[in-house]
């Protein structure tokens, strides 16, 4: 890991681009975290395949949310986002999946399978590696939790990464059959974002993925409105939720 830049926003938080080999990312830190003082936990931030320069204001807005209750955060771009290499398989479902939008077709489990799992799997060892280089900097230690993005990412971290301590997934209803069953084997606590009348989601497809989760703690938090209407209290919902299971 090598950074590349540096600057203290206003509220003390020390934010920090770096790359990973290839990878761009950012890591913020409260200002309390430091060599000299007790570690602080960890929330990988996740987030859809924009680009982190697009998604960028909400990332800050969520990384200085979290850093006001003690957690450091950290995200990176995705395959296929941003400068990096585009996955042309990815790109591909995404015209297919316009084009079945636009006809009024129903989406395929085809277009689903070739737009979600080739993302999937090749930004889980990515995330997986990040974990590694940010839990040797100073300051910062687990348990560390996983928060939004795409959610067939979430889940599949959730499988495979014993260090992640519990996720807060925000519902998405283009999740592919095995990762359905991928979620079966999702043991972790889970705080589950779905907004009821989110246009490009289809609800009982959200619902159905949480039923399926195997987590013995789980909780559904459903607020009315589209996707972009998420209210401010989620946020402070989340916030505990993460408290309660990383400090």
């Amino acid at each position: 890991m090598q950074f590349t830049s540096e600057q203290h926003l206003d509220d003390g938080v020390l934010e920090r681009a770096f790359t990973l080999g290839e990878i761009p990312g950012i890591l913020w830190t409260p200002a309390s975290a430091s060599a000299s003082s007790s570690p602080v936990p960890l929330i990988l931030l996740g987030h859809p395949p924009l680009g982190l320069g697009r998604m960028y204001p909400r990332l800050v807005a969520r990384a200085r949310h979290s850093a006001a209750e003690g957690f450091a955060t950290a995200t990176i771009e995705l395959p296929g986002s941003g400068d990096r290499p585009r996955l042309p398989v990815v790109d591909r479902a995404r015209a297919a999946l316009r084009r079945a939008l636009e006809a009024g077709e129903p989406v395929s489990d085809e277009i689903v399978d070739a737009l979600v799992l080739p993302l999937v799997d090749q930004a889980v060892p990515e995330w997986q590696a990040a974990l590694d280089a940010l839990l040797s900097l100073p300051g910062i230690s687990g348990p560390v939790g996983y928060s939004g993005g795409v959610i067939s990412i979430g889940i599949r971290l959730a499988v495979v990464e014993p260090r992640i301590a519990a996720a807060g997934l925000f519902a998405g209803s283009l999740v592919p059959r095995a990762m359905v069953e991928e979620a079966r084997r999702v043991t972790i606590p889970l705080h589950v974002l779905l907004q009821w009348d989110d246009e490009g989601n289809d609800r009982q497809a959200a619902l159905d993925l949480f039923d399926a989760f195997g987590s013995e703690e789980k909780t559904l938090h459903a607020n009315m409105g589209g996707h972009t209407g998420v209210p401010q209290f989620a946020g402070d919902d989340a916030a505990r939720f993460f408290t309660r299971h990383l400090k």
